[in-house]
């Protein structure tokens, strides 16, 4: 689970520092790549081949609003409805996120590696690989890496991480 603190300039024109939590658990990520067909790294690179901005925005987003929600009191659940899902997104806080994954390579690895639970790479590459005996290491890349990558690169390494392709170096 990820905790961040967005500062934000909410509609009365106060600044804000509110915390938001974001987490999605190893059966949403199982989810998100089972949705798709031919898995979502599969679809992430067929827009990006077609040059799709638009969709490649659209599944960050999704992946944002997917991971989004409030932890109950008892930290027994992390509750994600429809409605927890648009009241954060009709917020600036949603946009300065927003705008600040889109635009610094580094935050936006951050922010993947904060909600991918631990142990996922390894799970989700045993349940997507056609042989199960074969064993894959992931590529480690950096914070240079990723900062000489295309926007359409960043927005597929959700998908490379969820699938254990790449891991992320501190």
């Amino acid at each position: 689970m990820l905790k961040k603190t967005i500062t934000y300039e909410d509609f009365n024109g106060d600044t804000v520092n509110e915390d938001f939590f974001f987490h999605l658990s190893k059966a949403e990520l199982v989810e998100l790549e089972l949705s798709h067909d031919g898995g979502l790294s599969q679809a992430l690179q067929r827009i990006i081949d077609a040059e799709d901005g638009k969709s490649i925005v659209a599944e960050f987003k999704n992946i944002i609003l997917s991971s989004y929600g409030k932890k109950s009191p008892d930290g027994k659940r992390f509750v994600k409805t429809q409605e927890i899902r648009e009241e954060f997104e009709s917020s600036e806080a949603y946009s300065t996120l927003f705008m600040e994954l889109v635009t610094d390579a580094d935050k936006a690895a951050e922010f993947v590696n904060g909600i991918v639970p631990q142990g996922l790479a390894e799970d989700a590459a045993k349940v997507t690989r056609a042989d199960l005996s074969v064993v894959v290491e992931p590529t480690l890349i950096t914070g240079v890496d990723i900062q000489k990558m295309t926007p359409e690169e960043i927005a597929k390494l959700p998908e490379r991480l969820a699938a254990g392709e790449i891991k992320i170096a501190p």
